[in-house]
């Protein structure tokens, strides 16, 4: 009976670890990982905020003959937004900018992560407060019509 619990286990953990973190969302689309990087640096753009950080391991590791699937972070925000959250936290400003993060499949498509700014800024309600939770849900909706343009 043990042995039958630990290989049930062992079977549900691929199913587990596709689930979505809490705080997250994830967009899975036909595209390739080339063609969804261009589409989200265009959407962030097209969305009122500015890439302000590009960082991934990809290129990196070919330089060292290392091959892994595209993996990039694309930090997002604009002074606008940088400005009023300091207005209303100090210390939530460490979580600017807010991360896209673009990975590739196995099959040559590719997804679009990130954490949902609401998600982000959470830590810092009490100290913000409301104009802060407003801030955060202004940038849920901005992510999530950058998202949904990127991948479309």
């Amino acid at each position: 009976m043990k042995a039958i619990s630990t290989v049930l286990c062992l079977l549900a953990l691929p199913a587990l670890a596709q689930e979505p973190l809490s705080g997250w969302a994830v967009h899975s689309t036909d595209k390739s990982y080339d063609a969804l990087v261009a589409d989200t640096k265009t959407a962030v753009k097209e969305n009122g905020l500015i890439v302000v950080t590009q960082a991934g391991p990809t290129k990196a590791a070919a330089a060292r003959g290392i091959i892994i699937p595209g993996n990039l972070v694309i930090g997002a925000f604009n002074n606008d937004y940088a400005v009023r959250v300091l207005e209303t936290s100090v210390n939530a400003m460490i979580e600017a900018p807010i991360r896209f993060y673009v990975t590739e499949n196995a099959d040559g498509t590719a997804a679009l992560s990130y954490k949902t700014p609401s998600h982000v800024f959470a830590p810092y309600a009490q100290q913000g407060g409301k104009p802060l939770q407003e801030i955060a849900a202004e940038l849920d909706e901005k992510f999530q019509a950058v998202a949904e343009s990127a991948v479309n």
